[in-house]
């Protein structure tokens, strides 16, 4: 499916209304800032966000110089998700049934510190949006691998190269009963917001899983950010799809006119893989878009 037609939308389509400010301290070329410009375009002005620790605490800012339009709440690395189900429940009992409340974490504070919070919020299916922006690796301390970093990086922690391969969070979410899973990128806007709106309509505990480059810590030129998450997707090496129970549904089928080969050799975290190295990881990639594609609702 084309994303740029998704549900019928055009370019003009895309919501107007701002609510994330300029003058924020990004770095240049961050996926992560205007992932969430188009996030909030889609869930509109009643959402509430909870960010940990992590690069968006300094994106966000802090009050009354804050970034965002909508309500904040900084909170520790590991209580995310805990704080984002104190926040619902006192909407609750306040009478809000309508303002969304989003966490809104990286992959540090959700494969790996806040994991625990994540997977009881899940499991009690509390009526949250939970948001992991995953740059790969915990890039606000300078680049230390987590478990979302990819098999084969060159990380401060792993510098002959992660021996693991990625945790598979997205099927540990539906595994826990959550309503909605989804995994999106700038990249492909349209697909973005629609599955934020669809988000924003259903009830229960939601999970988005965002790709977010990172110029900095995978090293690639800083104007090369939709770039580089539209060669992860056309290469297969990452799956735009969607989790509304009993099977995952491709919602952009790649081209793969780019190989895993090429896209990982436009990153200098990947420099010291050799060719059977790259072939080994391109080979695994195939063999798990084998397996999903066995189990397609798309």
């Amino acid at each position: 499916m084309d994303p740029s037609t998704r549900g019928g939308q055009k370019m003009m389509d895309v919501p107007r209304d701002e609510h994330f400010q300029p003058g924020h301290p990004a770095c240049p070329g961050c996926g992560a800032a205007p992932s969430m410009r188009l996030a909030l375009k889609a869930l509109g002005p009643r959402t509430m966000v909870v960010i940990p620790a992590s690069c968006w605490s300094i994106i966000a800012g802090a009050h009354p110089f804050f970034s965002l339009g909508v309500p904040l709440l900084h909170t520790p690395f590991l209580s995310a998700a805990a704080a984002a189900s104190g926040l619902k429940a006192a909407l609750e009992i306040q009478g809000d049934p309508e303002t969304l409340v989003m966490a809104w974490a990286g992959d540090g504070g959700t494969f790996d510190i806040g994991f625990q919070g994540l997977s009881g919020v899940a499991e009690r299916r509390t009526d949250i949006l939970y948001v992991c922006y995953d740059n790969e690796a915990y890039m606000n301390t300078g680049g230390q691998r987590s478990s979302a970093t990819p098999l084969g990086t060159q990380t401060g922690t792993t510098p002959g190269g992660k021996p693991e391969e990625k945790k598979d969070l997205l099927n540990i979410m539906a595994a826990h009963g959550a309503a909605y899973v989804a995994t999106a990128t700038l990249a492909y806007p349209h697909d973005l917001l629609a599955k934020f709106k669809k988000a924003r309509e259903t009830r229960g505990f939601r999970f988005i899983h965002l790709l977010s480059p990172c110029p900095t810590g995978w090293g690639f030129p800083e104007d090369k950010t939709v770039t580089m998450a539209r060669m992860a997707v056309e290469s297969g090496a990452y799956r735009l799809m969607e989790w509304e129970g009993g099977g995952w549904r491709t919602t952009h089928r790649p081209s793969f006119q780019v190989k895993v080969e090429e896209y990982l050799g436009a990153q200098r975290r990947f420099s010291h893989l050799g060719p059977m190295e790259l072939r080994e990881i391109a080979h695994r990639i195939a063999s798990h878009w084998e397996e999903i594609s066995r189990g397609d609702k798309g």
